[in-house]
């Protein structure tokens, strides 16, 4: 039986990570860069199996972060099996060895996941800029509803992923095309599947949250530049999760 995961680094006599592991991180996707930046880590074996991170203080100062975005990062890993914690002498959050077993993706999804993701923001941009040019007041409260319902829904993720789809799916309508909201509807049917294949601790969804009332309060102060700013950083928040957390991301 394998010993203590300080023992097992120690066997392996691992070669520390590349420092690009740990550079500075943009502070407006802090939390999801940091997540694709580990998760790739560990995928690719920069970050060794059953190696430790560098304590929460380093890290934080290494990748220029605050410790509340870190232990978010931390979270979505742990709870996507690809870390884990230990407390005591010795203890520390170590990668995970083996990782997670799972049902793989289809090498089909797997070589067109980021072209399903360039077809959303191509889509979503729209719907921002002519949502935050034409939506109605009656469509900014039922929206404001929406989001609402998304921040009582953190503990139930399929609860959320519905109202989700109903805020992205009622910007489309706000934007009064009908075209649109036909190809919202179906950029979102793909973007569920392979959102299946990450996590959802309630942190990366309140992550989401902040970023939909950014959106919803440029549409509403008809801001169609901030809007299309504010969507593109919420679409590659969700982009930077999946190159982390998707095998072969």
């Amino acid at each position: 039986m394998a010993g203590p995961p300080e023992h097992r680094v120690a066997a392996l006599g691992t070669i520390p990570a590349p420092e690009a592991v740990f550079a500075p991180v943009r502070s407006y996707t802090a939390f999801e860069e940091t997540v694709e930046r580990l998760g790739t880590a560990i995928k690719l074996g920069l970050l060794a199996p059953a190696s430790r991170l560098p304590a929460e203080r380093e890290l934080c100062a290494r990748l220029g972060i605050a410790r509340s975005t870190l232990r978010q990062a931390l979270t979505a890993l742990t709870q996507s099996g690809h870390v884990f914690a230990t407390r005591g002498r010795g203890g520390g959050t170590f990668v995970s060895d083996p990782q997670p077993p799972a049902d793989p993706p289809s090498p089909q999804m797997l070589a067109q996941w980021r072209e399903t993701c360039d077809q959303r923001l191509a889509v979503e941009l729209g719907v921002a800029v002519l949502a935050a040019e034409r939506a109605q007041r009656a469509d900014l409260d039922a929206l404001d509803e929406v989001a609402a319902a998304l921040e009582g829904a953190l503990e139930d993720f399929s609860a959320y992923r519905q109202a989700d789809i109903r805020l992205h799916v009622g910007l489309a309508e706000a934007a009064s095309s009908t075209g649109l909201v036909r190809a919202m509807t179906e950029v979102q049917g793909a973007m569920t599947d392979l959102i299946s294949y990450i996590a959802h601790p309630p942190q990366v969804l309140a992550s989401s949250n902040a970023q939909h009332r950014r959106l919803l309060a440029a549409v509403r102060k008809r801001d169609a530049m901030r809007a299309a700013r504010a969507m593109t950083e919420h679409l590659q928040g969700t982009e930077h999760v999946l190159a982390g957390l998707l095998p072969g991301g």
